[in-house]
């Protein structure tokens, strides 16, 4: 058996990374109500743009005009994927999911741009500076097709992993919708100065947005994720607090009881 000392020092241990987990939980949590809010913000204006895109291809479809050159398609030989990780661990199995998600779906190894830093300094340029250097590429013809793959939040112990095809686009398709039915019906929109302008202006616009919800999905993933790693970890703390405790004890009874036998036998000795 552990002696007393150990297991004293193994208590104090488990005690004081019991109170940085609790930390780290409220911290977490209070971060995710900002990012969840922000997330729920940015939603209705992706879905907006979206329409507005499908719209603009679907009308220059009917017109027999030829796609804007990030509609056009080409076999798909050289695939890049933005795969968006968190700058920090300690979030239980956020990370190494998606890797793994990531590492299903690469075929080749290559040159990578890594764009280190960003949650801790969220913006929406980060957004603009990542779909800029996309739409960069893939206009030189340096690549075919581009994915995004993210966390999705969609509760605090909840994420789903979702890959994303942002390049070449694809806008949504028209669904009509019957009596009772629910599903999204494209609007008329009147354009000016003209289709082509306005899409042209557009695109940029779509593919920056797309990127900026998913880094804000992916915020809040993250933070739900370590407030909910944070709160198993707490509780498993308590749990063995109580275990250690348990054998402090025993060890305890077991010192009194060897240092009472040691004086009777003592007394025995002496009569």
């Amino acid at each position: 058996m552990a002696s007393l000392r150990f297991i004293r020092t193994r208590i104090r241990s488990v005690r004081n990374t019991q109170k940085i987990t609790k930390a780290m939980k409220m911290v977490a949590a209070a971060k995710l109500r900002r990012a969840q809010d922000a997330v729920v913000r940015a939603r209705p204006y992706a879905q907006l743009i979206d329409e507005m895109l499908a719209s603009l291809a679907r009308a220059r479809a009917d017109a027999e005009q030829p796609p804007h050159p990030l509609m056009a398609v080409r076999p798909p030989r050289r695939v890049e994927v933005v795969l968006m990780t968190s700058d920090r661990g300690l979030c239980g199995g956020f990370n190494s999911n998606i890797i793994r998600r990531g590492q299903r779906f690469l075929v080749e190894d290559g040159a990578r741009k890594d764009y280190v830093g960003f949650f801790g300094r969220l913006r929406y340029a980060h957004a603009r500076e990542i779909a800029e250097d996309l739409i960069e590429a893939y206009a030189k013809d340096e690549l075919d097709a581009v994915y995004l793959l993210y966390n999705e939040f969609k509760s605090a112990i909840v994420q789903q992993i979702s890959l994303v095809q942002l390049l070449p686009l694809q806008p949504r398709a028209q669904v009509q919708r019957g009596p009772g039915e629910k599903g999204f019906i494209m609007p008329e929109h009147i354009f000016e100065p003209g289709r082509p302008e306005v899409l042209q202006a557009l695109i940029p616009r779509f593919l920056a947005m797309q990127i900026w919800r998913a880094l804000l999905e992916s915020e809040a993933s993250e933070h739900g994720a370590r407030m909910t790693a944070m709160d198993s970890a707490t509780k498993n703390a308590s749990e063995m607090i109580g275990r250690l405790t348990l054998d402090y004890n025993r060890a305890r009874q077991a010192a009194i009881t060897k240092e009472l036998m040691e004086i009777v036998s003592g007394a025995e000795a002496l009569k």
